[in-house]
């Protein structure tokens, strides 16, 4: 019905300490779990007379909890990287959870599914959730791209949510936090758009269990890419995912006329005209990249207007 992390019981005025309770809450709930277990073990050792063959005594790692890091990840890991790899789902679901509710599938308005049957629109979003606080996405388009070409990017989405669900005042805090933590492998300048764009889509298919709900439209190198909401599709969804490409490929034409300009520019310094130069050969190649899955693939899906029926893909002729 509702994030653990951002539920009333756990929320505190900053993210790092919202989570902080959390996790102590469910410190204290894996440790009422183990000794109910070992209560229930002298139980049955006492009444079997099994005290010379049993201890009651039951290990962390058994504790079937996902909240239990020693069980959730088990190995032999030290304490700190348990609580590492912890901290780094409980915000991936986040994140998970942010996207939802981008695209409709939950509000922070209102607990539980708003939007989870095929054929659902923003009209039905918006008769459950009549004044959202956070917005549902218009198009069911959200494009994952390497900077804020688009109002509705993913990672500038994301943004607004947590200012929205936590707050501005400690906005400036919560970001680095996520970002830290979702960092597991310590990479340099690594940042949330560095997730979006290189690790999103493989967690949500593996939380999905290779289904899901979210479906990716990437062009061959993944210079473009964009998310639908399965059950908001609709034969002409994928002309709208045409328009944002071409769209994008209109920003970055004009943008390679302005690095164009600024390599030839009697102002410019040499060190700024080689950069130029080598940005230019960059979007030229990101061009020709996004013309060939215009061409190859992405229009000729738009033309096809694919119903979904119980599911199954139905191809109408253009």
């Amino acid at each position: 019905t509702s994030l653990p992390l951002l539920h009333p019981d756990h929320r505190q005025p900053t993210l790092i300490a919202s989570y902080q309770k959390l996790r102590a809450d469910w410190r204290e709930l894996t440790l009422e779990m183990q000794r109910l277990e070992e209560e229930n073990n002298r139980i049955f050792i006492d009444a079997y007379g099994l005290q010379d063959e049993l201890t009651p005594e039951v290990p962390l790692n058994e504790i079937t909890l996902t909240c239990n890091p020693h069980y959730r990840y088990g190995g032999d890991k030290r304490e700190s990287e348990l609580e590492a790899l912890l901290l780094a789902d409980t915000l991936r679901e986040l994140v998970s959870y942010a996207v939802g509710c981008m695209f409709g599938r939950y509000s922070l308005d209102k607990p539980g599914l708003i939007l989870a049957n095929q054929g659902e629109t923003l009209a039905d979003y918006l008769a459950q959730v009549p004044q959202p606080s956070f917005p549902a996405d218009d198009d069911n388009v959200i494009p994952l791209l390497d900077g804020d070409w688009f109002p509705d990017d993913i990672t500038l989405r994301f943004r607004q949510f947590l200012r929205v669900a936590f707050g501005d005042a400690h906005y400036e805090d919560n970001l680095p936090f996520i970002e830290q933590a979702l960092n597991v492998k310590s990479k340099r300048n690594y940042g949330l758009r560095d997730y979006f764009l290189g690790e999103f889509y493989a967690d949500h298919v593996k939380r999905y269990k290779k289904r899901p709900i979210y479906w990716l439209f990437s062009s061959p190198k993944g210079s473009f890419n964009a998310l639908i909401y399965m059950h908001r599709y609709r034969p002409d969804t994928v002309s709208v995912v045409l328009k944002y490409l071409r769209d994008y490929r209109e920003k970055l034409a004009t943008e390679k006329e302005r690095q164009a300009a600024v390599s030839i520019n009697p102002a410019s310094s040499q060190g700024e005209k080689t950069k130029a130069l080598k940005e230019v050969d960059r979007l030229a190649k990101v061009l020709t990249e996004l013309e060939d899955y215009e061409r190859d693939t992405l229009y000729p899906l738009a033309t096809e207007q694919v119903q979904m029926l119980g599911g199954v893909q139905v191809l109408e002729e253009p």
